[in-house]
C-alpha cells in the first residue's frame, strides 16, 4: 500500500472557526480536553488487550493511533485519567470532529446517573457499580476494524486476534510518517482474493472469507458507526457466513455505540455470571435493559481488573 498523504488543508477535517463545542476546552492547537469522571484502568486494559500491533499503541495512561477525522488520517493521542480525556493531534483539525471522536471512543457523553438509576439496585451489579462508579463503555474510532477484529477473535484470545490483525495491517495497511499504520480500508481488503487473504492471516478459510465479505459490504456502503440503523446492520452482518450473534453484538457495542448491546454468547460473561449456557446470560440481561452494555462492561472489568 502507498503511504498515507498528509490531511487536505481545506477538506472536511479542516479546522473551523468559532468557539469549541460545549463541554470541551480548547487548549491551543489541536488539543481538546473533556473533563468527566472516568475509570481509566479497565478501559486502558481492554484497549491494550485488543490493540493491533503497528496500528494502536497503548501505554501507561494513553492511547495513540491514526484516525480519519474527515480530512485524512491524523495521529491522535488520547491521555486518559480519572478526571477525563485529553485528545491531541499533530495537525489542526475540526474540534467538533474531536468531540465526536472522544464520545465515540470513551463514552464521555453518557449520563452515568441514569445508568446507576437502573442498574444500581440490582443485587449482582450494585457492588460492581459501587466499586467503579465512573466506569464507561469504551468504543472505537474504526467500525470496520471492530468488525474484522471480532471475527479474528472468534474462538481465540484477544491477543491472538490482535496478532492476526497485525498481519492484516502489515500486508494491506498504509504506512504513515509517524511510524504507525492505518488499519486497512475496506476497499483494499475487498480487492484481495480470499485465498490470498487466508495465506496472509493464517486462519481457517471460513474465517478469511468472513473478513473478505465484511470488507466487501463496507466497501459497498455498509457503515459501522454511531447513528446508523442498528437493526439493519445486524441483519446484514448475520447474513455473512461466519458472523454470528456474538460478533454482531460486539460490533453493536463497540462500533455503533448501542448502550443496550449485550454479547450473550461471550465466554467471559458466562464465567462472571457463573452460568453454563448462553440462554442464562441472556436471561440475566433482561433486567438490565436499556443499559446492558454497561452491565457487560462492569462484568468484564470485574474479571480483568479486580478492584
Amino acid at each position: 500500500m502507498p503511504p498515507i498523504p498528509p490531511p487536505h488543508p481545506s477538506g472536511t477535517g479542516a479546522p473551523t472557526a468559532g468557539p469549541p463545542p460545549a463541554g470541551v476546552r480548547r487548549t491551543g492547537g489541536a488539543e481538546l480536553v473533556v473533563a468527566v469522571p472516568l475509570d481509566p484502568a479497565p478501559v486502558l486494559a481492554s484497549m491494550a488487550a485488543r490493540a493491533v500491533p503497528g496500528v494502536e499503541e497503548v501505554g501507561p495512561g494513553s492511547v495513540r493511533r491514526l484516525v480519519d477525522l474527515g480530512g485524512g488520517h491524523v495521529v491522535v493521542t488520547a491521555d486518559v485519567t480519572a478526571d477525563g480525556v485529553s485528545l491531541r493531534t499533530a495537525e489542526p483539525v475540526d474540534p467538533v470532529a474531536l468531540t465526536r471522536l472522544v464520545d465515540r471512543w470513551f463514552g464521555t457523553g453518557d449520563d452515568l446517573a441514569a445508568v446507576r438509576a437502573t442498574l444500581g439496585a440490582d443485587p449482582l451489579l450494585a457492588p460492581l457499580l459501587a466499586a467503579r462508579p465512573h466506569l464507561r463503555v469504551a468504543g472505537h474510532p474504526d467500525g470496520f476494524e471492530v468488525a474484522v477484529q471480532a471475527v479474528l477473535t472468534q474462538q481465540v484470545s484477544l491477543r491472538a486476534g490482535a496478532t492476526t490483525g497485525g498481519r492484516l495491517a502489515a500486508a494491506f495497511g498504509r504506512e504513515h510518517a509517524s511510524g504507525l499504520r492505518a488499519y486497512p480500508a475496506p476497499a483494499d481488503v475487498a480487492a484481495v482474493d480470499p485465498v490470498d487473504l487466508q495465506a496472509v492471516l493464517r486462519v481457517p478459510h471460513a474465517r478469511a472469507r468472513a473478513v473478505h465479505a465484511i470488507a466487501v459490504a463496507c466497501a459497498d456502503g455498509l457503515t459501522l458507526a454511531p447513528g446508523v440503523d442498528g437493526a439493519a446492520v445486524r441483519t446484514r452482518l448475520l447474513a455473512v457466513p461466519g458472523v454470528g450473534p456474538w460478533t454482531a453484538d460486539v460490533v453493536a457495542l463497540r462500533a455503533l455505540g448501542d448502550r443496550d448491546a449485550y454479547p450473550a454468547g461471550d465466554l467471559v460473561l458466562r464465567r462472571a455470571l457463573g452460568v453454563d449456557h448462553v440462554r442464562d446470560v441472556a436471561a440475566a440481561g433482561d433486567a438490565w435493559t436499556p443499559w446492558r452494555a454497561f452491565a457487560a462492561t462492569h462484568l468484564w472489568a470485574s474479571r480483568a481488573v479486580p478492584v
